[in-house]
């Protein structure tokens, strides 16, 4: 899971950073660092927390990133080795 920081709407309200002090992480003025968030296993639920506390939407969720998928759990095909 990784949280996308749309920057630009960030108004510097902090709650996110409220909700989760160690994954949002903001500049002096209270804005969101630049740059997308991976959020480590066992974190999702306050991340989500944090996104969702947002009042201007400049957090999304993403559930999709590859850290989902793990190589590992990919099998190859018959055939394909």
């Amino acid at each position: 899971m990784r949280i996308i920081a749309h920057n630009a709407k960030c108004q510097g309200h902090a709650r996110c950073s409220a909700q989760a002090p160690e994954i949002f992480k903001l500049d002096d003025e209270g804005y969101i660092l630049p740059g997308d968030i991976e959020v480590a296993e066992g974190e999702q639920l306050r991340a989500s927390q944090g996104a969702r506390s947002c009042p201007e939407r400049a957090l999304e969720v993403d559930r999709t990133s590859a850290a989902r998928f793990e190589p590992a759990a990919i099998q190859p095909r018959a055939g394909e080795d």
